[in-house]
């Protein structure tokens, strides 16, 4: 797919699929047509890159497939986060990668991590190749987070979980927001914002319906 056609689809793509929907956010707007999606799929996919619908990326050795998000639901966890420039932001399950770009195009700096670690390595050289140097990929089980470089300004977590995990909730900085699927693996989750109050008091309130991977080995709130 050359770059001019490839332009043209991420412009319709904001505008049919996006705006559409709701979405307002300019920064987040300007993100969505500016990331190549299809260079984040596999190569006998990418003509569907621009199409409304989650697509395959990784097949793991059990036969478990791992998905790259439909773009509306990119945007909108993106913009549910309310994050900007000067911002750092964790993310939990990089997969291609194409979140995370989404993201970098919006805030200062992208942590994330991805359990696989042929999708975390990939992901990593990916972005490196498209020049996103706002992005540290490490391997790793998400949902201890990344404490070494916490707080953070906004978490958005791309893969369910029954409820959100603790060191998660530890590591997100008071007046921020945290973004996940909650709800049983194989089954419709809620797509659910938690926002921390000043004295760390949490407030949620569930979004839309989503179906996303599990998140491996989650642990409880204290």
């Amino acid at each position: 797919m050359d770059e001019i056609r490839a332009q043209a689809l991420r412009r319709e793509m904001v505008k049919d699929q996006i705006e559409a929907r709701g979405i307002s956010d300019s920064a987040v707007l300007a993100a969505m047509r500016t990331v190549p999606r299809h260079l984040f799929i596999p190569d006998g996919l990418r003509h569907k890159a621009y199409e409304d619908a989650p697509l395959p990326i990784w097949e793991d050795v059990d036969g478990a497939v791992q998905t790259i998000s439909q773009p509306y639901i990119v945007a909108a966890m993106t913009e549910a986060l309310r994050v900007g420039a000067g911002d750092r932001v964790l993310e939990i399950g990089s997969g291609s990668g194409y979140q995370a770009a989404v993201l970098a195009e919006v805030v200062t700096q992208v942590y994330s991590i991805e359990l696989l670690e042929g999708l975390a390595d990939e992901a990593a050289r990916r972005l490196a190749r498209l020049c996103y140097r706002n992005v540290e990929i490490r391997q790793g089980n998400g949902a201890r987070g990344w404490s070494e470089q916490a707080p953070f300004d906004g978490i958005l977590v791309a893969c369910g979980a029954p409820e959100v995990p603790a060191d998660l909730i530890a590591q997100l900085k008071p007046r921020r927001r945290l973004v996940i699927p909650v709800g049983d693996p194989g089954q419709i989750m809620q797509l659910r914002l938690w926002e921390k109050s000043e004295d760390g008091a949490l407030a949620h309130r569930d979004l839309m319906s989503v179906r996303f991977v599990p998140l491996v080995q989650p642990t409880s709130p204290k």
